[in-house]
């Protein structure tokens, strides 16, 4: 998540004692202000356009925290939806807070607790901007999927970073990790991911009836938006 509230996943920032002060209710009812409720729905579209999902496909989301998206994807993408993030209070939320086609497992995305191939396709949103291998957490999404990864992350070419990002971060985004397109291609550079594409959203992230009006006109290939998303197919295994 982009805006008042903490990203979404920053969970795995937990362990280095980074807000754990945000209760789990009070994050997930920023997603119901008009605000939230807007960059949710934007990031939600972007994220199902790129993934291309089909109904009946089984999906992970890596540091998931509340479930926002992972509830989101299970009900209205049709889809078989597994969220994974290190902090079992949040789990425990979202479990409660599920709607019946999705699960929650603890784990951390630099290691995965699923065989190969396990999952048609998988997603994360923001949290591997709170995590120190990054390239190690894309190369275990590219392991346990058969088709394709979405990667959400935060863009350092972005009005967003010129207010909450700069000088180590400010509020929720003390700590997190900002990337650039040029810097999201070096880190897939190597790894079994083709056709990957970028693309971005929330360019004017204070939400008002400006930053709708943009929203709605600017192209996702703009690279100016606060959420950048890498999105590509994965590569199987070469044959023995």
């Amino acid at each position: 998540m982009l805006g008042l509230g903490p990203p979404q996943g920053f969970c795995a920032a937990c362990r280095t004692g980074r807000l754990t002060h945000v209760d789990a209710a009070d994050y997930n009812a920023w997603y119901t202000t008009p605000r939230g409720a807007w960059i949710g729905d934007a990031e939600f579209r972007l994220l199902q356009r790129v993934l291309r999902p089909e109904r009946g496909e089984s999906l992970l989301d890596v540091g998931c925290g509340t479930g926002y998206f992972t509830r989101r994807l299970g009900r209205e993408a049709g889809l078989r939806v597994v969220g994974l993030d290190p902090d079992v209070a949040w789990l425990d939320f979202a479990q409660s807070h599920g709607k019946g086609a999705e699960s929650y497992c603890a784990g951390r995305a630099e290691r995965l607790p699923f065989a190969d191939r396990s999952f048609d396709r998988t997603v994360s949103v923001t949290a591997l901007c709170f995590v120190d291998d990054v390239r190690g957490a894309l190369r275990e999404m590219l392991r346990v999927t058969r088709k394709r990864i979405a990667v959400g992350l935060l863009n350092r070419h972005s009005l967003l970073h010129r207010d909450k990002g700069r000088n180590g971060g400010s509020g929720a985004y003390h700590g997190a990790r900002w990337h650039t397109e040029d810097e999201v291609r070096a880190l897939f550079a190597g790894l079994p991911a083709a056709n990957l594409t970028l693309c971005t959203a929330i360019f004017v992230p204070q939400g008002g009836p400006l930053a709708r009006i943009v929203e709605r006109v600017a192209p996702s290939r703009l690279p100016f938006g606060a959420f950048l998303v890498a999105a590509g197919d994965v590569r199987p295994p070469p044959v023995p």
